[in-house]
């Protein structure tokens, strides 16, 4: 947990273009106070639009990619978003991650870290690429579709990644890719990021090792775990990707999936640590 003096000392690091926690958190907020928001719901099409709206003074090129998902519960309409931020150099770096929340019968669950935190953090993010200049094409993915209809299966989860994954092949941008950065329950305020072996451990260790030059390394952990995320469509298919998660969510993992997982579980100071560190990682990819 971060008290006050930790994250003044953050806040003061800061500097303009820099990546600012407390506006993820407010993004955050605002993601979380529509309620549940699962797919094709209609407080998720208010959050399309809070997300549209705030990427279009950006400059960026704004992708909404739509689609059909077939479901254990019949067809559902769902949109990723993509912001592109052109480079000159052809290759291209993405940072994704979801803003869906799962269908919990008998259950407000508002997903303030599982689906909130990653929605906020790349509005936040878009902000801070849109001042800077990257010889690599950026691209940040706001995916739909994450969370099972009914029960996680290789059919049923990760449907906006599976979608997008599937279109980037065949169009030619997936062989552009230098990188794939997945973003999932960072906002957690005892944040502790996982090794995901289900990852580029290339890329893990770039990551792992940009934590270290900043001074985060106690946040990004040496104990392993394996992660089916959004990155694995992209992982399977040969692009260097990796699941940044903070999977120990309350005592035991308590808090997830479940109506504890509210906005008041999550700092901005651990959204500001994944933030620098996505910033940075960037700049190293150039």
């Amino acid at each position: 947990m971060y008290g006050t003096a930790a994250f003044l000392t953050l806040a003061l690091m800061a500097s303009p273009g820099s990546f600012d926690g407390q506006a993820a958190l407010r993004h955050t907020r605002a993601a979380v106070a529509l309620g549940p928001r699962p797919s094709g719901s209609a407080a998720i099409r208010k959050l399309q639009a809070y997300i549209l709206a705030r990427l279009k003074p950006l400059g960026c090129e704004i992708i909404e990619d739509d689609f059909i998902a077939s479901t254990p519960a019949g067809p559902v309409p769902m949109k990723n978003i993509i912001a592109k931020f052109a480079g000159t150099s052809g290759r291209a770096v993405a940072i994704t991650g979801h803003y869906d929340t799962k269908v919990m019968p008998g259950t407000y669950f508002v997903g303030a870290n599982d689906g909130g935190s990653s929605t906020g953090l790349l509005l936040e993010l878009a902000r801070a690429v849109s001042t800077r200049k990257y010889r690599n094409d950026v691209y940040l993915v706001w995916f739909d579709g994450e969370e099972s209809v009914a029960q996680w299966s290789a059919t049923d989860g990760t449907y906006g990644s599976r979608h997008l994954a599937a279109k980037w092949a065949s169009n030619g941008t997936l062989s552009r890719l230098k990188a794939l950065i997945n973003v999932d329950m960072i906002g957690d305020r005892d944040l502790g990021i996982q090794r995901d072996m289900n990852s580029s451990q290339t890329l893990l260790r770039l990551v792992w090792q940009v934590a270290r030059d900043l001074g985060y390394s106690r946040h990004f952990l040496n104990d392993a775990t394996a992660i089916e995320d959004d990155h694995v469509p992209f992982l399977v298919r040969g692009v260097n990707a990796v699941d940044l998660i903070d999977f120990e969510y309350g005592p035991g993992n308590a808090w997830w999936h479940t109506d504890q997982d509210t906005i008041d579980k999550l700092s901005p100071a651990s959204l500001q640590v994944v933030g620098q560190v996505l910033l940075e990682l960037t700049v190293r990819l150039d």
